[in-house]
């Protein structure tokens, strides 16, 4: 057995531990890239891309739907980037949070969480019906994904939709969390983000937790803690509104 089959046996028997490793060497590269653009555009914006991409080479080259995940030797990374492991990220980066700075925000607070919930899910909700969907299940499933890509899936799990609705509600939320990874240091200084109040408030507004710590720590390391704290609030308060009442507000509407 040549040497290379023997580290390919060693990295599939220990998948997940492969998966950090390489996770970690993507991490590595794509933040030497976002410095070479100043952190105009942020490593986490260009790590998302990559495994996007790694994700599409991975699918067509096996047919599976598992993306990289489905070649053995990543199949750890399937784990890896597994609900339990994402909802630990959000919770843990919200632990960094002051809770006398929390307070401070108020009614503000929120207040943001609902507009930033009620706006996505309205736009998503549009764009839906003029994409061919015009099913109340489709509408609210995509409508949801476009608040997050949690909130999609869960949505749609929830309300029976079908498997495609259900991948075009988690690509919607997807983009909306690479727009603001990279759009958030250019609006800074227009939506005065530069205080952990006007974060929380920001969290609020965009929810997607993963590109509104990105963003944020493109502007601020010390503000990405606030901003996480209301997004994560964002995503749960998503996935009690959007099956129940936004569902049955959008199947009044509807007719």
């Amino acid at each position: 057995m040549d040497i290379l089959a023997i580290i390919s046996k060693v990295f599939i028997k220990n998948g997940l531990v492969f998966s950090f490793m390489l996770i970690g060497i993507i991490t590595f590269i794509t933040y030497k890239i976002s410095a070479m653009t100043k952190g105009k555009v942020h490593g986490s914006a260009i790590a998302i891309f990559t495994g996007l991409v790694l994700a599409y080479i991975g699918g067509i080259t096996t047919g599976g739907s598992k993306g990289i995940a489905s070649i053995p030797l990543f199949a750890g990374v399937g784990m890896m980037g597994g609900g339990m492991f994402r909802d630990f990220a959000i919770v843990s980066t919200a632990f960094g949070a002051d809770l006398r700075e929390i307070k401070k925000c108020g009614m503000v607070g929120v207040v943001s969480l609902l507009l930033g919930i009620l706006s996505s899910f309205i736009v998503g909700c549009i764009m839906a019906y003029f994409m061919g969907y015009p099913d109340v299940v489709s509408m609210v499933t995509i409508g949801a994904g476009v608040c997050t890509f949690v909130v999609g899936p869960v949505t749609g799990a929830a309300l029976g939709a079908s498997s495609d609705v259900i991948a075009i509600s988690i690509a919607a939320g997807v983009v909306k969390s690479v727009a603001v990874m990279i759009l958030t240091p250019f609006v800074k200084d227009f939506v005065g983000l530069d205080n952990p109040k006007s974060a929380m408030i920001f969290g609020g507004l965009m929810g997607t937790s993963s590109g509104t710590a990105a963003g944020l720590a493109a502007v601020d390391p010390k503000l990405v803690p606030y901003g996480a704290m209301t997004a994560t609030f964002y995503t749960g308060i998503g996935c009690l509104l959007c099956p129940s009442i936004l569902y049955l507000a959008v199947k009044t509407i509807m007719g």
